[in-house]
């Protein structure tokens, strides 16, 4: 059960919290690694979620997680949150957190996707050409692998997607040919 209003504003809530307190880079980071922990650990994600577990016990989970390890406005803000029994959406949170910094810095995320690893300076060529389509903004560069792409890329930013990969290629083909249209309709 998702509810982007519910993270929105608490991570809202948090944003105007850390810059009240001088505090949003280093809660920027808290939110980067607990975005990190929640991707890299489904378990965690499935206790988070579990109406089973208590919310006591969850509360000592997440003590034992990032207590003394992040921001005390970070650990203050989770209490709250299993407090007011709202842990089910703290991923949500976090991600709403890190899409509203990102906002308020000028940081547009853009997702390469690539058949193959790709050298530096491939790498290099293609960030420049980025900046020269989206000036005056920081650009978070996302490079992942994904083989069935055969060859080419996939490029995502600002809700546009560019597919240049072969597979799409060859889909365009097949397509192609299910239509048949070299060949006209016999009667």
């Amino acid at each position: 059960m998702q509810n982007p209003r519910l993270a929105s504003r608490y991570a809202k809530s948090l944003m105007d919290i850390a810059i009240e307190q001088n505090a949003v880079e280093p809660i920027y980071q808290d939110m980067l690694s607990m975005q990190q922990i929640f991707d890299g650990n489904r378990d965690l994600v499935a206790m988070v979620h579990s109406p089973i577990i208590t919310t006591d016990k969850k509360q000592s989970i997440f003590k034992s997680i990032v207590g003394g390890k992040v921001n005390i406005i970070t650990e203050q803000f989770i209490n709250l949150i299993c407090d007011k029994k709202r842990e089910y959406f703290l991923p949500e949170i976090v991600t709403s957190f890190i899409a509203q910094y990102k906002v308020s810095h000028q940081i547009n995320t853009v997702k390469l996707t690539t058949a193959h690893p790709l050298d530096e300076n491939t790498k290099a060529t293609i960030l420049a050409n980025i900046q020269q389509q989206l000036v005056g903004k920081i650009i978070d560069l996302q490079i992942n692998i994904d083989e069935k792409l055969i060859g080419g890329f996939v490029l995502e930013s600002n809700n546009t997607l560019f597919d240049a990969s072969i597979a799409r290629d060859l889909k365009d083909i097949q397509k192609q040919f299910l239509q048949n249209i070299y060949v006209p309709a016999l009667r």
